[in-house]
């Protein structure tokens, strides 16, 4: 498996734990460079992780012969716009999530990078876990029979600068887009992304945007489920998937690395499966491993599994009346 050479645009936290990672994964991968509209952070950011090269523009990077992909980790809003820079640019692209403010921006990604015979995945991180993996095979081996109920959530509270930026609605943030995707996700990876009804409500604060979201989902097979995503309120950052013969909790549905199953009859089993390094590096490999291949698309994280989930995104918005000042 040949290793890609990585350029990332922006030097934020997230960028900051793809170059971390990267760094731990040796051969694996290689941080070719970094973009800022600020070259002096992209030269301090390339010295601390190793970059081979930093620019002073997301475009200078996109040009680059010496880039094979690249990792768009800016601010929501500005996704799709560099995300399409980058594929126009022949290179191929994982987004952090949330891949796109909406569905209709995913589609365009989607169709320009096919077009382009460019891989382009949805960075949604946690669907590549070891524990994520071992949840899946539990369910559909049928241990805990039938799901009944899924339930999750994600709340935390940054303060200052980071809660400001956090809940910046000119940047496509707030709660359910930044966090509430990780619930979502939890779900959606076993119930799929398609419920049969939706009640939700967003709660919008001075802000602009919602600092905290709740849904209940009813799917066609008659499984329900309760999530709930916060900034600014702390809350366990939990999972529990119910069953007709038993039931899993996952304490953290971030960097998972532990679960117990719990069947109606018999013992009571424990799971613990560490991370090699922080959890992006099974992304990483999923994405290099089809490159390698290549596959336009992660059987794992599919275009249709995205576009799901961003579709569930728009409706919930929809059915709480929300859009962006920007959207309209």
């Amino acid at each position: 498996m040949k290793a890609l050479r990585w350029g990332i645009l922006s030097t934020g936290t997230i960028a900051t734990k793809f170059a971390q990672t990267l760094c731990g994964m040796k051969e694996e991968g290689i941080l070719g460079g970094v973009a800022s509209r600020d070259l002096n952070k992209a030269k301090d950011f390339a010295q601390e992780h190793g970059a081979l090269a930093h620019f002073g523009s997301y475009e200078e990077l996109a040009a680059s012969d010496k880039i094979d992909a690249v990792y768009v980790a800016t601010p929501n809003r500005f996704h799709f716009e560099n995300s399409m820079l980058c594929l126009q640019a022949g290179k191929h692209v994982l987004c952090e999530k949330p891949f796109t403010i909406n569905s209709t921006e995913a589609c365009k990604l989607y169709e320009t990078a096919s077009a382009n015979n460019l891989m382009i995945m949805d960075g949604l991180w946690t669907m590549h876990l070891p524990i994520y993996h071992k949840i899946r095979k539990i369910v559909s081996d049928g241990n805990i029979g039938k799901i009944k109920h899924i339930r999750a959530e994600f709340g935390f509270a940054p303060t200052g600068a980071r809660k400001d930026f956090k809940m910046d609605p000119s940047l496509g943030c707030g709660s359910l887009l930044d966090v509430g995707i990780y619930p979502i996700v939890f779900t959606a990876m076993l119930l799929g992304t398609n419920p049969a009804s939706i009640k939700a409500h967003l709660n919008i604060c001075d802000y602009g945007t919602d600092d905290l979201a709740t849904m209940i989902l009813t799917f066609p097979c008659g499984a329900t489920a309760s999530l709930t995503s916060a900034i600014g309120t702390k809350m366990p950052t939990e999972g529990v998937i119910f069953g007709s013969d038993g039931l899993i909790h996952v304490p953290i549905i971030i960097s998972a690395t532990q679960m117990t199953m719990h069947p109606l009859e018999g013992d009571s089993v424990e799971y613990e499966m560490p991370l090699d390094i922080n959890g992006f590096e099974y992304q990483i490999r999923e994405f290099t491993n089809c490159v390698g291949k290549g596959q336009l698309e992660s059987s794992l994280i599919s275009k249709e599994f995205s576009l799901g989930v961003i579709q569930l995104l728009d409706k919930v918005r929809e059915v709480c009346g929300f859009k962006y000042e920007f959207e309209r």
